[in-house]
């Protein structure tokens, strides 16, 4: 059940890290539109790169949860 949660956060740490790889390669992506919108300073586009990014690491982290509930039934409350 601890290796769940270490791979839950460790992809999201491959979704942070998207940025830099898309940025130093030049691989069109939300990293490298994230890395342009900050140049240019588009701050809508930031907005909403941030806002999905966020979104993708929200539900990684619930499905996360979700699946060591199902495997460990001591983490069940009430």
């Amino acid at each position: 059940p601890t290796c769940l949660a270490v791979m839950g956060l460790q992809a999201g740490n491959l979704i942070g890290g998207s940025i830099l790889i898309e940025t130093v390669f030049a691989w069109p992506g939300t990293g490298f539109l994230l890395n342009s919108a900050i140049f240019r300073r588009d701050l809508p586009i930031l907005q909403g790169t941030t806002l999905v990014l966020a979104f993708f690491f929200m539900m990684l982290n619930l499905t996360v949860d979700v699946i060591q509930t199902m495997v460990d039934p001591r983490i069940k409350r009430g």
